[in-house]
């Protein structure tokens, strides 16, 4: 058994897989394993799971699924390791190069570390309190999936391996930083795929030119200072894609409609005993907060729409709205404020409510802030780069433009509202009293003291 074990482990396939990919060119899948993880359910599902949620109703090219950036992951993965093992292959133990017994951890963990996104993940999970990285742990560790079941099949401690690097505690930090770091497979797959899909120029950089020299080194990876300025242009161009793409107003408005139309549902459904063809039975576990592994597993961004276009004929006015709004794309509108305009809420909800939409669905502060970014963060998994002598530096000390940027956190404060408020001539008898009121509020795109 053991040597049937060994014998999948490294089992190649008799010839070459590949993936033809609008980032990469093609995808190449070597492993047997790579390819049986691949064509499991879970794995599968990925192609129902939008890359980018709600910022596909913003750039109408960001078709792309999480399946499509996973297989991206992978690639880059197996080409660090093809580099590594042909230009600093490990000779004695403990040398800190690299060690080519790793190779399938690496590859399996790149495929695998978006495993557990769910439908429009990030406010799914806001909303329901789940977690993605957790779930993908879960997936991996689980003898109810497909690939658990796969990843067994190399060992029976394999699949535990596997979700140690997701968790960051895989012994070898080089595995880890391959994955998740500062400067990683996924970040780069990322950047360069939604670059792509969204139309925009922000994202690119020469990904050649960095993987030419990135490097192990001591037992961490690190970068040559020959190829300085191919990563100051990776920090630089996720800058502006957090900025331009990311961070878009349009996008957060429409994920905040989808953060009310789920917590509407949330009401009207936790408690819910009726059939109809309304009843999100998919949904229900987790509108009562008690769903395991296969309800989470059920989902995808599909089922979500399905319910949403039902709900629009709903008999609930609120639900009813904000489905067609995130159906239909009706955007909230929103106006940056800031500490000096911040009191000027209170009234502005106040205001809103006398115009007949409840605030509780129908306004929302939102920080950009509090996204999962910062620009660059000396001493935090940071970016070494390798001297002449041997030494490492970090790159924010040699950049003048990367050290401009680092550990300075960019964005802004918006308040969210219907657009109605603002175009009182769609609905005069309603709006116009509180319409000039309003206004006096709002200036260029923010609050300002009237």
């Amino acid at each position: 058994m053991e040597a049937y074990l060994l014998d999948y482990a490294h089992q190649q396939l008799k010839r070459e897989k590949v993936f033809r990919d609008p980032v990469h060119n093609y995808v190449y899948v070597n492993y047997q394993v790579i390819l049986d993880l691949i064509n499991t359910t879970e794995f599968q599902r990925l192609r129902r799971v939008h890359q980018l949620g709600t910022t596909s109703l913003i750039f109408h090219g960001a078709e792309h699924s999480r399946f499509g950036h996973s297989l991206g992951v992978y690639e880059i993965a197996r080409r660090i390791v093809e580099s590594f093992e042909k230009n600093f292959p490990s000779t004695t133990k403990g040398d800190g190069l690299w060690d080519s017994s790793q190779d399938l951890v690496v590859l399996c963990a790149a495929l695998l570390h978006d495993i557990g996104h769910g439908a429009y993940s990030h406010t799914f999970e806001h909303i329901f309190g789940t977690n993605h990285e957790q779930i993908t742990q879960e997936i991996i560790t689980s003898d109810k999936t497909e690939i658990n079941q796969v990843l067994r099949r190399v060992s029976p401690d394999f699949p535990q391996e596997v979700a140690s690097v997701i968790n960051k505690t895989y012994p070898n930090r080089q595995v880890v930083e391959m994955i998740s770091s500062q400067l990683d497979a996924d970040r780069m797959d990322y950047l360069l795929r939604d670059a792509y899909n969204t139309g925009v120029k922000y994202g690119t950089f020469d990904l050649a030119r960095i993987l030419e020299v990135m490097r192990p080194y001591k037992g961490h990876i690190c970068f040559e200072m020959s190829g300085m300025h191919a990563v100051e242009d990776y920090i630089v161009s996720r800058f502006q894609m957090y900025q331009q793409v990311y961070f878009h107003p349009v996008s957060r408005a429409m994920e905040v409609v989808l953060n009310r139309l789920l917590s509407r549902a949330t009401y009207i459904f936790s408690d819910h005993t009726q059939n109809g063809p309304s009843t999100p039975y998919m949904l229900l576990p987790f509108l009562r907060g008690d769903f395991d592994l296969d309800d989470y597993l059920q989902l995808d961004d599909g089922v979500l729409n399905t319910y949403f276009i039902h709900w629009k004929r709903y008999p609930d006015d609120i639900l009813s709205n904000l489905a067609t709004r995130f159906i239909d794309r009706k955007p909230f509108k929103s106006v940056r404020f800031d500490q000096s305009t911040k009191r000027q809420l209170p009234q502005l909800r106040k205001i809103i409510e006398q115009s007949g939409f409840n605030p509780k669905y129908y306004t929302a502060t939102d920080n950009s802030f509090d996204l999962p970014y910062d620009a660059y963060r000396p001493g935090k998994k940071q970016i070494e780069l390798l001297q002449d002598d041997g030494s490492l530096v970090d790159l924010s000390t040699v950049s003048p433009i990367v050290s401009a940027i680092s550990d300075k956190q960019t964005g802004d404060n918006r308040f969210f509202f219907p657009r109605e408020v603002l175009q009182p001539q769609e609905n005069v008898d309603l709006f116009e009293p509180e319409y000039d009121e309003f206004k006096r509020h709002i200036r260029n795109g923010k609050l300002t003291n009237p």
